[in-house]
């Protein structure tokens, strides 16, 4: 599991990440959105510990960013967008150095290699130099090197760009089947591949989080009519007297008219509505033939920019409300004598400060509570820790004195064997000896 809580970056004054807070559960496949510059890409290497956020904590299978960068990269496996590979190795080569630089045990290794190339489809083209490599297999021994060393989390940045549809294709289905093993956070311009590939998405946009939802149910709350699109044969224009039948009918308006006589129109009702119900009993009824009919649908691209319009539109009109509330209140103050004036001015300053003392009090307190959270997470992790320990010792013993059980069992049926042989030794004998 992956934990993000109130992780802020700053750059000097530039706020790149602002106070964001998820939590993405094993085993899912989560697309991480946002236009250029949302702060995606500090996100992922806050994860990653390539860099330190200034404020919040990011917490990795229990163990926290901060305190135990290595236990935490151990379980990261990292694909950057850029494929930094090194061209005069051949594919075999370079996997091999990524197990190295992960420490993959020595007699492990081999065969951690081989699993990892017959895994992304390299195999046929391990002994090829790297530079000798279409991009498609390129992004591939880039996702071996992630891969290798088989780490719990595996984060893709943009793993299928300049691919071709083939190449896109075979990726995506390579990303499905790692999701089965593998907690994945996939970073994507591509809003049909998030689609298809995802189970949760979150929506970064501004250095915030907009949201973190699943695509259908992002889809769904953006839907904002019920439409159904149908094609039908209606020689004597019966469909607009037809349609009013039906419950709830907001409008039907034609989109097209083809050239072998059929139309195609748009008919919007209430959410309530089932249209393809209604469609289907009536129009048959009066002689309309139905050709085909298909429901309109949002797509996670139209969510993902009406959230970001509707955030952009929020910041906008409270900036706008904040700008009327000063401009008000100047002119207030241009209308009062010099001494009132003065007066109001020192009133203002004085609440301001106590509006500033009381959410840094509101901070500290936060801050409190999150500090004695977290001793009790770690105080958790330890105990979780200590009992594993004790589990594996009492595993070790148990394995240990199963061994010398069998040993001694082994042992016992030798000295029975060896005492059948010697008695049967003993009674040949005196019979030789009667003859």
């Amino acid at each position: 599991m992956i934990e993000v809580k109130h992780v802020t970056k700053k750059y000097g004054n530039f706020t790149a990440v602002d106070d964001i807070n998820f939590t993405i559960k094993d085993n899912e496949i989560v697309g991480f959105l946002g236009p250029n510059g949302a702060g995606k890409s500090t996100t992922m290497n806050m994860i990653t510990g390539f860099i330190e956020p200034t404020n919040g904590k990011i917490i990795v299978n229990d163990y926290d960013i901060s305190k135990d960068p290595k236990k935490v990269k151990r379980q990261i496996g990292y694909m950057p967008e850029s494929t930094p590979l090194y061209y005069d190795l051949t594919v075999r080569e370079f996997v091999n150095y990524m197990a190295d630089l992960k420490y993959v045990k020595r007699k492990e290794k081999k065969e951690s290699v081989d699993k990892v190339l017959t895994e992304v489809g390299l195999t046929n083209v391990q002994k090829k130099l790297i530079k000798n490599l279409s991009r498609g297999y390129k992004q591939r021994v880039s996702l071996a090197g992630a891969l290798i060393g088989n780490p719990k989390v595996l984060i893709l940045d943009e793993p299928t760009v300049g691919l071709d549809p083939k190449q896109i294709t075979e990726i995506r289905e390579l990303i499905r089947k790692l999701g089965k093993n593998h907690t994945v956070i996939l970073s994507s311009h591509i809003l049909s591949e998030v689609s298809q590939i995802c189970e949760k998405v979150i929506i970064i946009n501004k250095g915030k989080v907009l949201a973190v939802d699943t695509p259908s149910h992002l889809e769904e709350e953006f839907e904002e009519e019920n439409s159904i699109y149908v094609t039908v044969e209606d020689e004597k224009n019966k469909i607009n007297e037809v349609s009013k039948k039906i419950k709830n009918l907001k409008n039907v308006e034609l989109i097209k008219e083809k050239n072998d006589g059929t139309k195609q129109y748009q008919l919007t009702a209430d959410k309530s509505t089932d249209l393809r119900k209604e469609i289907f009993n009536l129009f048959p009824k009066n002689d309309i033939n139905i050709l085909e009919l298909k429901k309109s649908e949002i797509t996670l691209e139209d969510a993902f920019l009406k959230l970001i319009s509707q955030k952009e539109k929020e910041v906008k009109e409270k900036t706008k409300k904040e700008e009327a509330l000063k401009a008000k209140r100047e002119e207030e103050l241009s209308k009062m004598s010099k001494k009132d004036r003065k007066e109001a001015i020192k009133q203002d300053k004085k609440e301001e400060k106590q509006k500033e003392k009381e959410e840094f009090n509101k901070k500290w307190e936060e801050n409190r509570r999150r500090e004695k959270e977290e001793k009790e997470r770690v105080k958790e992790v330890k105990k979780k820790i200590k009992d594993e320990k004790t589990a594996e010792k009492v595993q070790t013993k148990t394995e240990k004195a199963e061994k010398k059980v069998e040993k001694a069992k082994q042992k016992l049926e030798k000295i029975k064997e060896n005492k059948k042989t010697n008695n049967k030794t003993v009674k040949n004998k005196e019979k030789g000896g009667k003859k």
